[in-house]
């Protein structure tokens, strides 16, 4: 299957490895990855803090950039959001954003279209599993995430107490609400310290560079990692990774 692959902003500039592992898990899969130099952002920072122009410019451009392919497929759960809930009204501003093709989440790809849980990957650690709001409020993704992370070798999911609740980063309301979003990550790495984790993670590398930040902060020794790098190692090729710390 041919699917075109969008990597978020964050990841491509601060945490490339998670898109040359979606890469690596597609290609075991079967899928012919076509990932376009020419794309940009999504939009959705400038869409979030009302920057409408702007971001229907980025959707136009996302829909010209990924014209030909079509699926899209992104280990970010935001901006799949984003292009799904938020494009449809964005087009009314500037058609050529109509033409923007189906845009999934890696797990609902994987899941629902390739309809694989068991994709291979081996990871012989304790992980705990955060949900991304935009996961878990916009997508729906459910237990896709769980399921996928359940039929990993060697890999034991733990309980998160208090998993849906929200990590504090938000985009912006991490720096406008700077007190709050302390507050909210203190909460989330407490649980998953409680937890026996030795790994959190996630479907979007904003939430693992909030929480990472604060868990490399406490020295505990739990690392954050996206849910793509943990699907893409296996057994005969284990990947090693630095902790994710904010930038």
């Amino acid at each position: 299957m041919r699917v075109g692959l969008f990597v978020a902003c964050l990841t491509d500039t601060v945490f490339p490895e998670t898109g040359r592992a979606a890469v690596r898990l597609l290609r075991r899969l079967g899928c012919t990855v076509v990932y376009p130099q020419e794309q940009t952002c999504c939009g959705q920072a400038h869409h979030t803090s009302g920057y409408r122009r702007e971001a229907s410019g980025l959707a136009a451009r996302f829909a010209e950039v990924f014209d030909g392919c079509e699926l899209v497929v992104t280990p970010s759960a935001s901006c799949a959001a984003m292009v799904r809930d938020h494009y449809p009204a964005l087009a009314a501003r500037e058609p050529r954003i109509a033409r923007a093709p189906r845009t999934l989440e890696l797990t609902e790809f994987l899941v629902d279209v390739l309809g694989v849980t068991d994709v291979g990957a081996s990871f012989p650690h304790r992980v705990a599993y955060h949900p991304a709001c935009q996961a878990l409020r916009s997508l729906r993704t459910g237990d896709r995430p769980l399921r996928l992370l359940r039929e990993v070798r060697g890999l034991e999911l733990v309980e998160l107490p208090g998993a849906e609740d929200c990590c504090g980063f938000g985009g912006a309301f991490a720096w406008k609400n700077a007190d709050t979003s302390v507050a909210m990550v203190a909460d989330k790495v407490r649980r998953i310290g409680g937890s026996g984790a030795e790994v959190v993670c996630s479907d979007d590398d904003a939430c693992l560079m909030q929480i990472g930040g604060a868990l490399s902060r406490l020295r505990g020794g739990v690392r954050a990692v996206h849910l793509a790098e943990i699907l893409a190692e296996t057994a005969s090729a284990p990947a090693g990774r630095p902790a994710r710390t904010r930038r």
